[in-house]
Parts: structure tokens; C-alpha cells; sequence
């Protein structure tokens, strides 16, 4: 794989990471679809889609065996559920930043609480983050719905516990496609309600099974193509880009607006999570 190539491939990823919360926020802002309908409808397209992907590749042959586990498919329904529930009132770039941050402060804690010290530099990193979290959060009349803030914070949570779990795969599409294959009943048992009522719209259709197939799919597909070809900091610092990719296409897309506290907010945040990552992996570059 060309420079050119693993650039443009890990742009792409990006940017379907993005559309997850774009094409979210449409749905709900639009009201074509309920939150609990529209995560059924993605985790069912989701694990269509992974299992097309796995059969073109030749991997999804009879007795090969299901992928994943029981404990990454649980963490993987509630990310997606928390994530739609709290689309219900949050911004498309907001949402992705609070979901972001609670990624990677459920790592850095994981790995506190698994003996690892965290540096200066991460402890400052983390510091700043968290400072400029609970500005954004602040009372004012510009400030998110706290409960759905809560929400996204338990999806962040939850991705964590899905990114942990799965973090010793040998095949991470395979496991990932096995995961959403696990989720894809309750999907159906989400979305029933909705289907039944012939309360979807054709965009709310649309919009779920394209977060679910395309974005979450292909999406994931793309990452783990290029995954091999990044260092472990490479690719958590790209995924910095995911939240300002969010925000932009929420402007365009929905008309939400850049507000000059959320711009200084998010530069704290994603700078102190930048300054985390870099120490842990100075911490680690000394240890080995």
C-alpha cells in the first residue's frame, strides 16, 4: 500500500466515522425514524453488510465459525443504542466530541486501573480535557441537555469496553462482523415496533441503513484494511480529526451552528487528548 493510498483510505474511515453522527442527527432532527428504530435498523444493516464483505472475501464459509464475542456484542448494542438516544437533542460535532473524550478517558482509566502510572504528560493531557469538558458543559444557554450528554458519555463508555475487548484480535473485521451478527435480533426486536406501526419514513430507512451498512460497515472495513500500516499513536490521533469532520458536515448538512465556546471547548479537549496520547506512548517507547 502507497503513502497516497493508506492517506486516502484512512481519510475515508474517517470520514464514514464522522457520517455515523451526521447521518444520526439527520434522522432524529428530521423525525423519519425513532432512536431505538434506528439503531435496530443499523446493527441489522450493519451485520448484512460485514457478512457480504466476509463472503466476497471468501471468509465466510459454512462451519468457519462465528467471529467476536457475547461480551463484545453487549458492548456494541449499547454504544449503539446510548448513540441514538442521545442524538435525540445533540449537535452532530457535539455529540461526536463528548463520545470521543469518553473513549479514550475509558482507556487511560482501564489502564490505570490495571496497574499502568500514567506520566506528567498524560496526567496533564487528561487534566486539560476534563477541564475543558465541564466548561463545555457549564450552564449556559448555549450548553447540551446534560442527560444526553449522559447518554453519549455511557456510548463512549461502552465503545471503550468494545475497543478492550476486542484489542488481542487476530481478525478484527471477522470478529467485528461476528459481533454485529450477534446484535442483529435485537436489532429486529428494536426495530419491530416501528415496522409493524409504518411509522419509518423512506429517509428514515435510508438513513439508518446507510449508517449501519455503509458508514459502519465498509466504514470499519476501510479502518482495518489500514490499521496494520499505522502505529498505535498514529491511529489514535487520526481519529482526532472524527469530531471536526462531525461538526462540519452537521453545518452543511443540518444547519447546526459553530458557536465560538464549542470551538474553544473542542481545541482543549481534543489538545489535551492529543498531549495524553503522546505521553502514554513516550511512557511506552521507555518501558520497552
Amino acid at each position: 500500500m502507497t503513502r497516497w493510498h493508506m492517506f486516502l483510505m484512512t481519510a475515508l474511515a474517517m470520514v464514514a466515522f464522522a457520517a455515523n453522527s451526521v447521518l444520526n442527527r439527520l434522522a432524529l432532527a428530521d423525525g423519519t425514524i425513532d432512536a431505538l428504530a434506528y439503531s435496530g435498523l443499523r446493527l441489522a444493516a450493519g451485520a448484512i453488510a460485514l457478512w457480504a464483505i466476509l463472503a466476497l472475501r471468501g471468509a465466510a464459509r459454512p462451519g468457519a465459525g462465528l467471529g467476536g464475542t457475547w461480551s463484545g456484542a453487549a458492548a456494541l448494542a449499547a454504544y449503539a443504542i446510548g448513540f441514538s438516544l442521545a442524538y435525540v437533542q445533540l449537535d452532530a460535532g457535539l455529540g461526536a466530541l463528548v463520545l470521543f473524550t469518553s473513549v479514550q478517558i475509558g482507556i487511560l482509566l482501564w489502564a490505570r486501573v490495571k496497574g499502568e502510572r500514567p506520566g506528567r504528560l498524560e496526567m496533564a493531557g487528561f487534566a486539560l480535557a476534563l477541564l475543558a469538558l465541564a466548561l463545555l458543559l457549564r450552564p449556559a444557554t448555549d450548553a447540551p441537555a446534560p442527560a444526553s450528554v449522559a447518554l453519549m458519555v455511557l456510548a463512549g463508555l461502552a465503545w471503550a469496553a468494545y475497543t478492550l475487548i476486542g484489542r488481542g484480535s487476530s481478525q478484527p473485521l471477522r470478529d467485528t462482523a461476528g459481533n454485529f451478527m450477534r446484535c442483529a435480533p435485537l436489532g429486529v426486536v428494536l426495530a419491530a415496533p416501528a415496522v409493524w406501526a409504518n411509522a419509518i419514513s423512506p429517509l428514515g430507512w435510508a438513513y439508518a441503513i446507510a449508517s449501519g451498512a455503509l458508514a459502519s460497515g465498509i466504514g470499519y472495513a476501510i479502518w482495518y484494511a489500514v490499521l496494520p500500516a499505522l502505529t498505535r499513536s498514529t491511529a489514535a490521533y487520526v481519529q482526532l480529526s472524527v469530531p471536526a469532520i462531525a461538526a462540519i458536515g452537521g453545518a452543511l448538512f443540518i444547519a447546526e451552528p459553530l458557536t465560538i465556546r464549542m470551538a474553544i471547548c473542542a481545541a482543549g479537549i481534543l489538545g489535551g487528548v492529543a498531549l495524553a496520547l503522546r505521553g502514554a506512548e513516550a511512557r511506552r517507547r521507555q518501558s520497552a
